[in-house]
């Protein structure tokens, strides 16, 4: 087994219960991420803007992925 196949194996239990949190907790995480947003927005009088909502827009994607109990895809639109 290759050092990369145990680090896999070591990890994941970790992403199993992240996912599982991300699933409990997704619009908790959501509103912790606008609140976030907004308080930095705020902090650099705008400066920043559309940073802060591409980055924002990013993180929220990364909690859905890790959210989906699948490994990570989504679902065809239909």
């Amino acid at each position: 087994m290759g050092f990369m196949d145990n680090l896999k194996a070591k990890l994941s239990p970790a992403k199993d219960k992240v996912s599982d949190l991300a699933q409990q907790h997704g619009g908790k995480i959501d509103q912790g991420l606008d609140k976030a947003a907004r308080t930095v927005d705020e902090k650099t009088k705008g400066k920043y803007s559309d940073k802060i909502v591409s980055g924002t827009q990013k993180a929220k994607d990364a909690v859905e992925k890790l959210s989906q109990k699948d490994g990570g895809t989504t679902p065809p639109a239909s």
